[in-house]
C-alpha cells in the first residue's frame, strides 16, 4: 500500500519528468517525502517565482513541460508571474501547489485560497485533486494540455490530506500518448502557393511556432526555394540565421524599424507559426492592405488586421515543403539594401570606445565570444529591445527573449535553467540592473547547485526603457531613478565572482574570462542609453530604400 503523493510521483516519472523547481512547504510535505526515492532531482530555489521562471525557460528549450512546486497561499500565489509568463510565452510548464486539508476549505481558513479558480484564468488547465484515484488521469491531462500546441501552464493543487491518503497499488500512470500532427488540406495547399506565385513583393513572418514545431530547416529551404525574405518574431531569433542573405532580422520594435519597410513594401506577408500576443498585426498591418496566408498547427486569432486570404493548418514542416512544390515562381528576394543598411548598423560600433559603453558596442562584442550554438537569455528591460534588434542568432533557442508576458526578473532563473538544461553549452544572461535584482537571490541556488552561468548586467541605475518611454512621449522623464549595490562585492559576498567594466576595450576579454572561470559570474556594464533616444530619432527620420 502507497500513499497518493508516492502514486502522484510516479505519475509525474511516467511523464519523464527529470527536474522539479521549488520550495518545501507544510502542505507539500508528503510530496517531498515521496520525491526521496524518486528519479527526480528536487532543485530548492530562493523565491517561488524563480520557480516558475526556471521551469517556463526548460519547457521552453527542451520541449518537455517544466514543473515547478509550491506550498499553499503565499507559495502558490508568488509562481503567478513566472507561470503567466509560460503560458503566454507558449512554454510547457505543469506547475503544483499544495493545498489545505479538504476538511477546511469550505470556509475561511489560514492561508486557503480557492487556487484553481485563481489559476483557471492564466493556465490552460486548472484543478484539484479531490480523490487519489483521479491521479493518474488529472496528471497525464495536466500534460497532454501544457504540451500539446499551443503549449502553455496547467496548475494542478493538491490538498494535503488527499495527499497523505492510501490508495491501491493497482492504481498506476497512464500511458503517454502525443498525437501525430495532420497534415493540411491539399487544397488549402494549392490555395497558398497561388497567391505567393501571383504575388510581387512576398514576406516570411516567421513566429516562435516555427522553433516549437521544429521546421527551421523546412523554413530555410522554402525561404531559398522561392527567394523571399524572412523577418522573425522576438521569440523566434534564430529560426532563419541571422547570417543568411534572406534574413531582415527580428521585427517587433513598435518603431518603424529598417525592418517595416520590407512590410511597407510586401504585398503578401505568409505567417509562418506567427504569435500574435507578440507583434500585434495592426502594427504591421495598419492598412489592411495585404493578403495574408497564415501557415500554423492552429488557427488563426480573430483580429481585424489579420483577416486571411488562406489559412494552411498542420504540420509545419510538411505544409512548407509542398507548397514550395506547388510554386513556381521564384522571386526577387528585395533584401539587398535592407540587408546591408542593418550589417552597416551593427558593424559601425565594432571599435567605438566611448565609455559608458553604447548598447550596440556591447552587443558586438559579446557576439564575438558566444558560440553559435550558446545560449542567451534576455531579462526584459530597455537592452530587451537592442538584443532583439541586433543580436546576430545564428541557430533556433539560443536567444531567449520573453516577449508574450515580458515579465521583469527571468534572467538570472531563466540562466540557471538553461545551464542545467544543456550543461556544455556557454550561458548568459543580459539583465537590466532592475530586472537583476527582481530575483538576485537565485546566485545562491547556481552555486549550490553548480550551474555555472554569467550574468551581464546593463547599469544605469534607472528603469531605462520606462525613461525612453517617457521621454519619447513628454519630452522628459519622472520617478524611475534608483541606486544600487557595488554588484561586484554583491557577487562576491554570495561567493560568485564578480568584474566591473571600466573601459569600454576591456569588455570582450572580461567576457571570456567570466566564461573561463567556470562559476558563477556578474559582470557589471556601465551603459549609455542616451543611445535610446537617438535611435528613436532615427527611425523617425527613417526612408526606406527602393
Amino acid at each position: 500500500m502507497s500513499n497518493a503523493a508516492q502514486l502522484f510521483i510516479r505519475c509525474l516519472e511516467n511523464e519523464g519528468v527529470d527536474k522539479i523547481f521549488g520550495i518545501p512547504g507544510e502542505e507539500n510535505l508528503d510530496i517531498m517525502e515521496a520525491l526521496r526515492d524518486s528519479t527526480i532531482e528536487f532543485i530548492t530555489v530562493r523565491h517561488e517565482q524563480a520557480a516558475a521562471f526556471m521551469a517556463d525557460v526548460h519547457g521552453r528549450l527542451t520541449g518537455r513541460a517544466g514543473v515547478c512546486l509550491a506550498t499553499l497561499g503565499p507559495g502558490a500565489t508568488n509562481l503567478i508571474t513566472g507561470f503567466t509568463d509560460a503560458n503566454m510565452d507558449r512554454s510547457p510548464v505543469v506547475a503544483i501547489a499544495g493545498q489545505g486539508a479538504t476538511t477546511r476549505m469550505h470556509k475561511e481558513s489560514h492561508q486557503v485560497l480557492d487556487l484553481v479558480s485563481l489559476f483557471e484564468p492564466i493556465s490552460k488547465y486548472s484543478a484539484e485533486v479531490l480523490e487519489p484515484e483521479i491521479i493518474p488521469e488529472l496528471v497525464r491531462k495536466a500534460f497532454k494540455d501544457a504540451q500539446a500546441e499551443k503549449p502553455g501552464g496547467a496548475f494542478i493543487s493538491f490538498p494535503e490530506n488527499i495527499a497523505a491518503s492510501d490508495i491501491a497499488d493497482d492504481v498506476s500512470p497512464l500511458k503517454v500518448q502525443s498525437p501525430l500532427m495532420p497534415a493540411a488540406p491539399e487544397a488549402k495547399i494549392r490555395q497558398a502557393a497561388q497567391i505567393i506565385d501571383s504575388a510581387r513583393f512576398p514576406l516570411i513572418m516567421a513566429g516562435n511556432g516555427v522553433i516549437r514545431n521544429h521546421a527551421s530547416n523546412a523554413l530555410v529551404t522554402f525561404a531559398e526555394k522561392l527567394n523571399i525574405p524572412v523577418t522573425q518574431t522576438f521569440m523566434a531569433k534564430g529560426c532563419m540565421p541571422f547570417s543568411h542573405p534572406l534574413s531582415l532580422g527580428s521585427v517587433g520594435l513598435q518603431a518603424h524599424d529598417y525592418v517595416a519597410c520590407g512590410f511597407d513594401r510586401a504585398d503578401v506577408v505568409i505567417c509562418i507559426g506567427y504569435d500574435m500576443v507578440e507583434y500585434h498585426p495592426y502594427l504591421w498591418h495598419p492598412n489592411k492592405d495585404k493578403k495574408i496566408i497564415h501557415i500554423d498547427l492552429s488557427y488563426a486569432e480573430v483580429d481585424a488586421h489579420y483577416i486571411l486570404e488562406a489559412g494552411v493548418l498542420g504540420d509545419i514542416s510538411d505544409s512548407l515543403t509542398r507548397i514550395a512544390a506547388h510554386a513556381g515562381k521564384t522571386h526577387a528576394g528585395k533584401t539587398e539594401n535592407l540587408k546591408g543598411i542593418i550589417m552597416e548598423e551593427l558593424d559601425d560600433y565594432a571599435s567605438d570606445d566611448h565609455y559608458p559603453i553604447k548598447p550596440q558596442k556591447i552587443l558586438f562584442d559579446t557576439r564575438q565570444v558566444m558560440g553559435d550554438e550558446d545560449i542567451l537569455i534576455s531579462d526584459v528591460g530597455a537592452h530587451k529591445m537592442w538584443i532583439a534588434r541586433l543580436y546576430r542568432a545564428e541557430k533556433p533557442n539560443t536567444c531567449i527573449i520573453s516577449n508574450g508576458f515580458a515579465s521583469m526578473g527571468i534572467g538570472v532563473p531563466g540562466a540557471i535553467a538553461a545551464k542545467m538544461a544543456f550543461p556544455d553549452k556557454n550561458v548568459l544572461t543580459i539583465t537590466g540592473d532592475a530586472g537583476f535584482m527582481m530575483n538576485s537571490q537565485e546566485i545562491e541556488t547556481a552555486l549550490r547547485y553548480q550551474v555555472p552561468i554569467v550574468i551581464m548586467i546593463w547599469n544605469d541605475s534607472e528603469y531605462g526603457l520606462i525613461k525612453w518611454h517617457q521621454e519619447r512621449r513628454f519630452g522628459h522623464s519622472n520617478n524611475i531613478s534608483f541606486n544600487n549595490p557595488d554588484f561586484v562585492k554583491y557577487a562576491e559576498s554570495f561567493g560568485a565572482k564578480g568584474y566591473r567594466v571600466e573601459k569600454t576595450q576591456d569588455l570582450q576579454a572580461t567576457l571570456e574570462k567570466a566564461f573561463a572561470d567556470k562559476t558563477v559570474v556578474i559582470v557589471d556594464v556601465p551603459v549609455d542609453y542616451s543611445e535610446n533616444m537617438k535611435l528613436t530619432e532615427k527611425l523617425g527620420q527613417l526612408v526606406c530604400p527602393v
